[in-house]
């Protein structure tokens, strides 16, 4: 019969803590923390990379030439 052990880290749970204060203090409305969280970001002067766009890093395909030789 395997056992399972119970495994507690303090640190993981602080941050479960500050996560449901926060999302309580917003009554769990996703809308309302995804503002707030805008609001800071814009807030923080820090530079953020904008994952949203819709082009692709990779090149796009060539058409194979055909050998006219």
């Amino acid at each position: 019969m395997s056992e399972y052990v119970t495994w507690k880290d303090e640190i993981v749970e602080e941050i479960h803590r500050i996560r449901e204060k926060y999302a309580k203090s917003f009554n769990y409305d996703l809308k309302a923390i995804f503002a707030d969280l805008q609001k800071k970001q814009a807030e923080s002067g820090r530079e953020v990379v904008n994952l949203s766009s819709k082009h692709s890093l990779a090149k796009p395909l060539s058409k194979p030439t055909q050998d006219r030789g």
